[in-house]
């Protein structure tokens, strides 16, 4: 199985602090997405040099209330793999639970042991919805 790493997301109450702090350790706007419908923005920062390798700066335009959170507002990590249905096929026969399972054919979501959620997107297209996958709910967290 191949992996490529993508980014580490999190979250943050205050968007333009939190990017004045990144910036202070030498990491600039890379991408931004404001989603009107989701009322969210994504800002990805990165080294100079380094823009394969990302934060993802999440902010939920109305607060995270509700949310799950353990205090860190840590979100996941983010890798790209080749394909999505046999990388989670071969995660659920060596026994990990998918909590979010690839029902777009593009995005799914694991823990780990020590309860990091991984964010396991879908290279290039997305793949053709398929089952077990479209049928699949979501266990727990992710």
């Amino acid at each position: 199985m191949t992996l490529r790493y993508l980014h580490t997301m999190v979250r943050v109450k205050d968007l333009e602090k939190s990017m004045a702090f990144y910036a202070l350790l030498g990491l600039r706007e890379t991408r931004r997405i404001d989603n009107e419908a989701g009322r969210f923005s994504l800002v990805f920062m990165a080294p100079e040099g380094q823009e394969e390798c990302p934060i993802e700066l999440t902010y939920n335009w109305d607060g995270d209330e509700g949310l799950p959170s353990d205090g860190r507002h840590f979100g996941h990590l983010a890798y790209q793999v080749p394909n999505i249905y046999e990388t989670c096929q071969h995660l659920m026969d060596n026994g990990v639970t998918i909590n979010r399972p690839p029902r777009d054919g593009h995005m799914a979501f694991v823990r780990s042991p020590d309860n990091v959620s991984i964010e396991l997107l879908q290279a290039g297209e997305r793949l053709a919805p398929a089952e077990p996958w479209v049928s699949m709910d979501n266990v727990g967290h992710w």
